[in-house]
């Protein structure tokens, strides 16, 4: 029985539901929860506990290691930041807590800011440790979003895989040389590496661009 389960959760192949599942279903899901998160008034905590279970479910379904959530959840830092601020900047009615006057509205504020962001946050990070990048942009694609933004994100991940690797190559130049990030006196060799990985990327930018150009590539949204 408990076989039969996790083949019916996991698979034969050992990836989740989620994971086979259509990444276009998968968007639109995603951009519907999304709708039904910011549409909830931010008094309704019942709503938000069940909005918050089901996603952590999903996570769990979806094997999804700590971890990786906890990084993936750094992109909500402004958002608490910004949150943080609001009780002290916001006017209205205040309350009392120690010696800190806080306004009332500012307090539901920053609860629905930080309860909405994260919620949706979460369903994100439930879609990208389930879908390939690229099965994404193409379901945004069939999904009617405009040529030029997909070919945009098309290039980008493309470029992000030719970055990270010339960061690793240097890196690994430079550990073979004996160099170890330790305190301020690193940070010009740093610096200079960040600087010569933007030389590098804008080149080999440079070059792919003109190779396609040459092949009858058309930039889209151009005559």
């Amino acid at each position: 029985m408990t076989d039969a389960m996790t083949t019916v959760w996991a698979g034969p192949d050992g990836r989740s539901l989620l994971h086979r599942a259509s990444a276009r279903a998968k968007v639109v899901a995603l951009v519907a929860f999304a709708a039904v998160v910011v549409a909830t008034p931010r008094e309704w905590f019942i709503a938000f506990a069940i909005y918050g279970a089901g996603v952590i479910s999903l996570l769990v379904i979806a094997r999804v290691p700590p971890g990786t959530v906890v990084r993936r959840m750094l992109i909500e830092v402004p958002f608490v930041i910004f949150a943080l601020v609001l009780p002290f900047v916001a006017t209205g009615p205040s309350v009392q807590i120690g010696p800190l006057s806080l306004s009332v509205a500012g307090l539901w504020g920053a609860w629905g800011l930080l309860v909405k962001a994260a919620l949706v946050i979460l369903a994100v990070v439930v879609l990208v440790s389930t879908t390939d990048p690229r099965r994404i942009v193409l379901a945004l694609g069939s999904l009617r979003l405009p040529h030029q933004l997909t070919s945009i994100m098309g290039f980008m991940l493309r470029y992000l895989d030719l970055i990270v690797g010339e960061t690793a190559r240097m890196r690994t130049a430079r550990e073979s040389r004996g160099f170890t990030a330790r305190g301020p006196r690193s940070w010009r060799v740093l610096a200079q590496g960040v600087g010569v990985l933007f030389v590098r990327s804008h080149a080999r930018g440079e070059r792919v661009h003109l190779a396609m150009l040459s092949r009858g590539f058309e930039e889209p949204g151009r005559p």
